[in-house]
């Protein structure tokens, strides 16, 4: 009996310990310059460390793609239970991508001096605040308002995971890890809206918004038990806000960074054209119900994910650039017959929903490459870079998500912004991303891969 409490309290003592040597390893490399320079925490982490690790990070990312997706088969009953608009509804998608692009960009730099944790977990708890209050909005336009501080809470979770994996890995181990995360965020988007379609089959849209409290609970919960600072003091910013508009001088004078910037930007606004439109296009256009919108939804990001992880594949044996660039011009070319399906009826819903899950791919391969060659080039700044990436990405998609709706809820506006956001972003990547600049970090990644 002895040995065998032994065992049981050795194993329940093990996660502990697990947590112990992650802080040991960040503590190492951030006091010892020399172990900086040849190996990063990441690198000395076993195989269920990593494995942990993308469990907890990639629940922490994906409390933003369930906060935006969960609500998308509601947004006609919020139409109605409101009395209100397409556009107005469609709007409250936009608000929580400004709280998401402008948390960022205040969290971002927040996470360099005082460390990874306190942002996070105060973001988190302001995400709860603003779902219950979610619950008991009175008219769109306070909704509206709270979305914006949904998207301020969850900011803390995108740019603090993100800022994390820069922490931890760099060049080919970030890629491998990000395209990981991706994997474990995507089952937001395929879930978000079954189970909000799940939701409406016996509570109204107001239950959406208490589930995402619960959700937040949950998460801020899991963050607190299982994930260690990964900043140590001697590696954190000083020199306050004028530290931090050099940074972001920095990132900005640099015309590499700024391109695929851009470029993760504009693929993220296509996404959330569709995201933004699909709702209203295939329910009211094709008359799917909301459980069927769900079942369509979630198969598109199957695309999406199943990109990500062939990523992985592809780059034992090609560049991340390479990848983009082939990524870009795909994208470009479905998103062009998807105008064609949308606005000639060819084929009907089959043709158009293959259409988008081409272009869903292509940006399933594009999202992890960009991010991985932009964070690559600004270790030492990384939660600035983070959350410059992160509010250009939302921030270009906050603008996206309406825009089809100014034009009307039908599918060929939609897939027109989509289409659109594709070509100007391979546009971008090939004339202002300068190719011999990158060179070098493609030329890394490739030995390392090999």
């Amino acid at each position: 009996m002895r040995s065998g409490d032994a065992r049981a309290a050795a194993r329940d003592d093990a996660p502990r310990r697990e947590i112990e040597m992650m802080k040991q390893l960040v503590e190492k490399t951030g006091r010892d310059t020399a172990v900086v320079q040849e190996v990063l925490p990441g690198d000395l982490m076993t195989n269920r460390q990593r494995a942990q690790l993308v469990l907890v990070l990639g629940a922490l990312i994906a409390i933003g793609p369930l906060t935006i997706d969960m609500y998308l088969p509601a947004l006609p009953a919020i139409t109605a239970g409101l009395q209100t608009t397409e556009t107005a509804v469609q709007l409250t998608l936009t608000g929580t991508l400004v709280g998401l692009a402008l948390g960022q960009l205040l969290i971002g730099p927040l996470s360099d001096v005082v460390g990874r944790r306190v942002p996070l977990l105060a973001g988190l708890a302001a995400h709860i605040v603003a779902s219950v209050l979610c619950v008991f909005a009175p008219n769109i336009a306070v909704l509206g308002g709270l979305r914006v501080l949904q998207g301020l809470g969850v900011a803390a979770a995108t740019v603090v995971a993100t800022a994390v994996v820069r922490d931890l890995f760099s060049g080919a181990s970030f890629a491998r890890i990000f395209s990981r995360l991706m994997l474990v965020m995507g089952l937001a988007p395929i879930l978000a809206p079954t189970l909000g379609s799940g939701l409406l089959s016996w509570t109204d849209w107001r239950g959406v918004f208490a589930a995402l409290a619960v959700l937040g609970a949950l998460l801020i919960v899991v963050a607190a038990l299982r994930l260690p600072e990964t900043l140590p003091v001697a590696r954190r910013r000083h020199g306050g806000v004028r530290a931090t508009l050099r940074d972001y001088r920095g990132l900005v004078n640099d015309r590499a960074f700024v391109g695929l910037v851009l470029v993760a930007g504009l693929a993220m606004a296509a996404l959330f054209a569709y995201v933004s439109g699909s709702s209203f296009v295939l329910q009211q256009e094709y008359g799917l119900d909301e459980q069927q919108f769900g079942i369509a939804f979630g198969a598109g990001a199957v695309g999406l994910i199943g990109a990500t992880q062939f990523n992985v594949r592809l780059l034992r044996r090609y560049t991340p650039q390479q990848i983009l660039v082939s990524a870009l011009i795909a994208g470009t070319a479905a998103g062009l017959l998807l105008v064609m399906f949308a606005a000639t009826g060819i084929g009907g819903l089959g043709t158009l929903l293959a259409s988008l899950w081409l272009v869903l791919a292509a940006a399933g391969l594009a999202l992890p490459n960009a991010p991985a060659l932009a964070m690559s080039r600004h270790s030492e700044a990384a939660g600035t870079a983070a959350a410059l990436l992160g509010a250009v990405q939302f921030g270009i998609g906050a603008v996206s998500a309406p825009l089809a709706g100014l034009f009307g809820t039908g599918s060929v506006p939609m897939a027109i912004v989509i289409a659109g956001g594709m070509a100007a972003a391979l546009i971008v990547m090939v004339l202002v991303v300068p190719r011999a600049s990158l060179g070098t970090v493609d030329r890394d990644l490739a030995v390392a891969l090999h």
